[in-house]
């Protein structure tokens, strides 16, 4: 009986990081697609804590996916994506979970002309509730920054190097 129990328990705990990774490809996916509804629906409906440098703390999911969408979404000329990898998910509880990952990031401004190549580390913690996973906090900071602008005759010139512009990466979008 024991062994039931407990091979019961590893496959739980196998199915809780599957879907915790699911999560947060599909929140990654959403912000690449532009849909804010998807990623709103990945973060806690109430108190979820959200911080990105180089942007405002969020204390819920709406001022996240408010700035989300005046800078990405209702501008055509930004192209995104995040590709999210080495995950390290730790259970801390039945209900509750905790993870690094690593990001690479790339972004294209038609309008500038502009190619962004970003790294970074997501510091996550997720919940569970009604039967399914929900991020509760994300914290990334940036660990690499690369800005070139792409001259009408291809030729690229280096804006920035190590760290955004004072200005930040996404003015002019």
């Amino acid at each position: 009986m024991n062994t039931v129990v407990g091979l019961e328990q590893r496959l739980q705990a196998l199915e809780d990081l599957n879907a915790i990774r699911e999560l947060k490809a599909r929140y990654l996916r959403a912000c690449d697609r532009k849909q804010p509804d998807v990623m709103r629906d990945c973060f806690v409906e109430k108190g979820a804590v959200i911080e990105a440098e180089g942007f405002p703390s969020f204390d819920d999911r709406e001022g996240w996916v408010r700035i989300f969408t005046e800078l990405a979404v209702n501008n055509p000329n930004i192209m995104d994506t995040h590709h999210a990898q080495n995950p390290q998910i730790v259970l801390t509880g039945p209900d509750s979970a905790a993870a690094v990952w690593d990001l690479l990031f790339t972004q294209i401004n038609l309008k500038e002309r502009t190619v962004v190549n970003m790294a970074g580390e997501y510091r996550d913690h997720y919940v569970r509730s009604g039967g399914r996973w929900w991020i509760s906090s994300q914290k990334f900071r940036q660990t690499s920054f690369l800005m070139r602008q792409v001259g009408e005759d291809g030729v690229e010139k280096v804006l920035a190097l190590g760290k955004p512009p004072a200005a930040g990466f996404i003015e002019g979008a």
